[in-house]
C-alpha cells in the first residue's frame, strides 16, 4: 500500500467533525472497535482500519461528504456490503469509508417497461423480492446476493449462476445516478434501451469505484419463464466434465446456467446443504434449463443425449420445486460451506470453455506443486472459474504460497485466451498482474482516464493498476 499520510491523520478529529454537521454524529463511526467492522471485505487476509466511516443516508449527503473530503484531500473508499472477493473495499489508515447500507429503498418499479429505480445500498436478492409477485425477477444472482448490494455489483460488474443465459450486470444496468470527485450529481443512461452519445454506462459499470459513487440504478426486471428445471450430473473426472460443458455450448444450446463443482466442493456442499449431490463422482454438474414443459423436457433430452458422449456416471434431474431449491442452496452456500472447513483464496479468471478440460488440469497441478488444496466451484458454461486455494490464514508462508498459486492461475487463464477477472473485480487481488494482461500503453490509457474522473486519485486509491505504475498525479493522495 502507498505510504500513510501523516497530516490526515493528525487532522482526524477535524474530518470527524466536519463529517458530523453533514450527516450527524449518529452517522459517523468514530471508536476503533467500530471501524474494525470495516477493516476488510470479504478478501479477509488483507486488513485495516480506517480514518472513519461514514454513512450517509441520500445522494445529497453523498455529494456534500464526497466535496468536503477531496476538498480535504482526503482518500475515500466506497462501500456496499463487504462481500467483495479483490479487496475491492479495503480502506487505508488514512481513507474514510462512505457506506451505502442506509441508501436501501426500492424507488419504484415500472412493470409495464420492466425496470425498477433502486438505491445503491439494496441487496440484490431484495430486488427479485419485490417483484416476484408479479412474476419479474432480476437476472444477476451472485452467490452472495442475499448481502450484496446493487453499488457493488456495480462497481464489480458481477454475474452469478443464472447470467449464461441473461448477462452479467453490464447487461442488466440501464441507468446510474453517481457523485463525483467534486460533488457533482450526474445521471448517464436512464430508463431506455440505448442513451445518446458515448456508452458512459459501459465505463463506469465494472470501473470499481474509482470513477465516482453510484447511489441510484435503473435496472432491468425480466418475466420469469413458465418453468425452470435443474439437473445434476456426475463424472469420473474433471476433464470429462469440462468436454461435456464445452459440447453443450458448442451445440448452441444455452442453458440457464451450468455449474461446476469437484468433489471436495461436493463434499462440503452436501454436508451443509443436504442437497443429495453423489459423493462419489470426481466432478458434478449442475445444469438448469427453462421454458414451458414442453421445452424443458425437450432440452434435458438434448442435453443428456449429448453428455452421454462423456459417460456420466450419475444423472439427475430435479423431480419438485423443493429438490431445486435443495440444490441451488447447496451450490448459493458454496463459498460460506467451504469457509467452515478453511480460510482459502477465490481465483475469478475466464476462460474459452474449449479449453476447460486441460485448464482444470493444470490448475490442480499448479496448486500441487505448492503444496496447496484445491477446491473448484464455477460458472462453467461461460468458463467463469472460481478455484478454491486453501490454505492457514494464520501462516504467513502458506498465505504467500496461496498468492503465488493463485497468480499462477489467473496467468493461465490468460495464456490460453481468457483474462484476468470475470466478476469479482481487480481491486488489490489482481493489481500487479495488470501487467501481464495489459501492455504499458493500455494500462496508460486506462489511467489516463482515471485521471479524467479523478484527477488526485482519492477514489478508491491503490487499486487496480500496478502501484509502481501510478501516474506522478497519485503521489498527491
Amino acid at each position: 500500500m502507498p505510504p500513510v499520510r501523516a497530516e490526515i491523520l493528525a487532522r482526524r478529529d477535524e474530518i470527524v467533525a466536519g463529517l458530523a454537521a453533514i450527516v450527524g454524529e449518529e452517522h459517523v463511526i468514530v471508536t476503533e472497535d467500530e471501524r474494525r467492522a470495516y477493516e476488510a471485505d470479504a478478501l479477509s487476509a488483507y486488513r485495516a482500519v480506517p480514518l472513519a466511516v461514514v454513512l450517509p443516508g441520500t445522494t445529497e449527503e453523498v455529494a456534500a461528504v464526497v466535496r468536503y473530503l477531496s476538498e480535504g484531500g482526503v482518500k475515500i473508499i466506497a462501500r456496499g456490503a463487504g462481500t467483495s472477493l479483490s479487496g475491492g473495499a479495503l480502506p487505508s489508515p488514512d481513507a474514510v469509508v462512505v457506506g451505502l447500507a442506509r441508501m436501501n429503498r426500492i424507488l419504484s418499479v415500472d412493470y409495464e417497461n420492466r425496470i425498477a429505480r433502486v438505491e445503491a445500498g439494496v441487496t440484490n436478492i431484495n430486488i427479485t423480492n419485490t417483484v416476484a409477485h408479479r412474476g419479474f425477477f432480476y437476472a444477476p444472482d451472485p452467490s452472495s446476493q442475499l448481502a450484496c448490494t446493487i453499488a457493488g455489483n456495480i462497481a464489480m460488474n458481477s454475474g452469478g449462476a443464472h447470467c449464461l443465459k441473461y448477462g452479467v450486470t453490464t447487461n442488466n444496468v440501464l441507468g446510474i445516478r453517481m457523485v463525483t470527485i467534486d460533488g457533482t450529481i450526474v445521471d448517464i443512461g436512464g430508463d431506455h434501451l440505448d442513451a445518446a452519445s458515448y456508452d458512459l454506462l459501459g465505463l463506469i459499470v465494472g470501473s470499481e469505484g474509482q470513477f465516482g459513487i453510484v447511489t441510484e440504478a435503473t435496472v432491468r426486471i425480466l418475466r420469469a419463464a413458465e418453468g425452470a428445471r435443474p439437473m445434476l450430473m456426475g463424472f469420473d473426472s474433471a476433464e470429462a466434465a469440462g468436454a461435456c460443458v464445452a459440447a453443450i455450448i458448442a451445440s448452441g444450446i444455452i442453458p440457464v446456467a451450468i455449474e461446476y463443482m469437484d468433489r471436495p466442493a461436493i463434499k462440503v456442499c452436501e454436508a451443509f446443504a443436504h442437497a443429495g449431490y453423489p459423493l462419489d463422482v470426481e466432478a458434478l454438474l449442475i445444469i438448469e434449463v427453462e421454458g414451458s414443459e414442453a421445452e424443458i423436457e425437450d432440452l434435458i433430452g438434448r442435453i443428456t443425449s449429448i453428455a452421454s458422449g462423456f459417460a456420466p456416471s450419475t444423472t439427475r434431474v430435479s423431480k419438485s420445486e423443493a429438490e431445486s431449491a435443495a440444490i441451488w442452496k447447496g451450490r448459493k452456500s458454496a463459498f460460506g460451506a467451504m469457509g467452515r472447513i478453511s480460510d482459502y483464496m477465490c481465483m475469478d479468471g475466464v476462460i474459452p470453455t474449449s479449453r476447460l478440460p486441460d485448464v482444470l488440469k493444470r490448475v490442480g497441478e499448479i496448486c500441487a506443486s505448492y503444496g496447496l488444496a484445491v477446491a473448484n466451484i464455477f460458472h462453467a458454461g461461460d468458463g467463469n472459474l472460481h478455484p478454491l486455494i486453501l490454505f492457514n490464514a494464520n501462516d504467513p508462508k502458506e498465505l504467500a504460497k496461496a498468492e503465488e498459486a493463485g497468480a499462477d492461475v489467473l496467468k493461465l487463464c490468460v495464456e490460453v485466451g481468457g483474462c484476468l477477472t470475470g466478476e469479482h473485480g481487480v481491486g488489490i487481488e489482481k493489481r500487479d498482474l495488470m501487467g501481464f494482461q495489459f501492455s504499458a500503453v493500455d494500462l496508460g490509457l486506462q489511467m489516463r482516464i482515471k485521471s479524467v474522473f479523478d484527477p488526485q486519485w482519492l477514489l478508491n486509491p491503490a487499486k487496480v493498476f500496478p502501484l509502481d505504475g501510478r501516474p506522478p498525479l497519485a503521489d498527491a493522495a
